[in-house]
C-alpha cells in the first residue's frame, strides 16, 4: 500500500507540489535529461564510514543540464479555500516555444508594474522551459515547469525573478557538489504485467488445479462479484511519477568531454551540456527529464562536502 493508488503519470515529467522554505533569494530547482549510469573511483570521506579514507567504487548517474530559460513569473495569494493564481507576467519567448504552448500575441502587464502590488501576494514563482535542442537527444519540443523561488519576503522574490528574466539559467548557478537533491521523475513503462512481477506474489504450489502465476483467491463467497481493491490482479505496470529524498550530488562537470564514452553513451549519445553527477540510480530511462529540487528534509548523516573523484569511468558500456 506504500505506492498507492497505481496510477500512471499524465505527463513525462514530475509535478512538484511543494517547495522547501529557504532565506536566500534563489530557485529551488532545475531539470535535466538523463545520460545513463557510470561509476567513480572516489576517497571516502563519510565520517562513519569503515573505508574512510579509502579508495573505493560509487555507482552513480548522470544528468545532462542544458541551460534553462524563464517564460513566466507568477504570483500567488493564500485564500481559505487554498492557493490561488492573482497575476501572471509573461517574458519574453522563443519560437521552439510555439510547439509546446500557444505564444500571447499582446504583452500585458510586466514586472515593473507588479512591483508596487505586493499586498496580499504570498509567493511568487517562476515558469521556465528547457532547451533540448541543445541536447543530441533529437527532441525540439521544451519542457515546461513550474520553479519556486526562495527568499524572505515577496519583495525579494520578484528582485530575483526581475534579475533572471532575461537571461539563461545554469545549474552551476543554483547548486553546488555536496549539496543534498530530491529526485522527481517518472519511472520507465513496463506494460502490461501479471500480478507475481507487479505485485510480487509468490507462486502457487506445481500441483495447483489452476494457473500457477495467478493469486489463490479473489475474495469471500458469500459476497461473490465483488473483488477488493488490495487483491493483485494484471494491469499497467511503471510510467509513474516518484520521489526520492536526499540524493548525494557527488560534482557538476561543465566540461562535457569529460563524461564523453567512446561512440556516446548507449541510447542517448554525445553530451553537450554541463552535467551534475549523483550517486546511485536515478528513476526513468535515458533521454527522460528528471527534475530536482532542494532538499525538503535534508539528511544530517551526509557530509556538506563531497568526496574527492579521483577517476570517472568512461570506458564502453556496451555488452556490460
Amino acid at each position: 500500500m506504500q505506492f498507492w493508488p497505481r496510477k500512471r503519470a499524465k505527463r513525462s515529467y514530475a509535478r512538484v507540489r511543494s517547495w522547501p522554505a529557504a532565506k536566500d533569494a534563489t530557485l529551488l530547482g532545475y531539470a535535466g535529461y538523463k545520460v545513463g549510469m557510470t561509476h567513480l573511483m572516489v576517497k571516502d570521506n563519510g565520517p562513519r564510514s569503515r573505508t574512510k579514507g579509502e579508495t573505493i567504487a560509487v555507482p552513480a548517474t548522470i544528468i545532462e543540464c542544458p541551460p534553462i530559460r524563464p517564460l513566466a513569473v507568477r504570483f500567488y495569494t493564500d485564500t481559505p479555500y487554498g492557493r490561488t493564481l492573482a497575476a501572471e507576467v509573461a517574458l519574453k519567448a522563443e519560437k521552439e516555444l510555439s510547439r509546446k504552448i500557444s505564444l500571447p500575441k499582446k504583452q500585458g502587464k510586466t514586472l515593473e508594474g507588479m512591483e508596487g502590488g505586493l499586498e496580499g501576494i504570498d509567493d511568487i514563482t517562476l515558469v521556465v522551459h528547457t532547451q533540448p535542442k541543445l541536447t543530441g537527444i533529437g527532441k525540439k519540443r521544451p519542457d515546461v515547469f513550474e520553479i519556486g523561488i526562495g527568499g524572505a519576503t515577496a519583495g525579494d522574490k520578484l528582485a530575483y525573478a526581475k534579475s533572471v528574466a532575461a537571461k539563461e539559467i545554469m545549474v552551476g548557478d543554483l547548486f553546488r557538489p555536496g549539496e543534498q537533491l530530491d529526485i522527481h521523475a517518472v519511472t520507465k513503462g513496463k506494460g502490461t504485467a501479471g500480478p507475481v512481477k507487479r505485485f510480487g506474489i509468490g507462486l502457487k504450489a506445481h500441483k495447483s488445479e489452476k494457473g500457477q502465476r495467478r493469486p489463490g483467491s479473489l475474495g469471500p463467497w458469500k459476497a461473490q462479484g465483488h473483488v477488493m481493491y488490495r487483491v493483485a490482479m494484471a494491469g499497467k505496470m511503471g510510467y509513474s511519477q516518484r520521489t526520492e529524498y536526499n540524493k548525494w550530488l557527488l560534482g557538476i562537470e561543465t566540461d562535457p568531454a569529460k563524461l564523453n564514452v567512446a561512440g556516446g553513451h548507449i541510447n542517448y549519445g554525445i553530451v553537450k551540456n554541463p552535467c551534475i553527477i549523483v550517486k546511485g540510480s536515478v528513476a526513468g530511462p535515458k533521454k527522460r527529464i528528471i527534475r530536482f529540487t532542494k532538499p525538503m528534509r535534508p539528511n544530517r548523516q551526509i557530509p556538506s562536502q563531497p568526496p574527492e573523484i579521483l577517476t570517472i569511468s568512461i570506458s564502453s558500456k556496451q555488452g556490460n
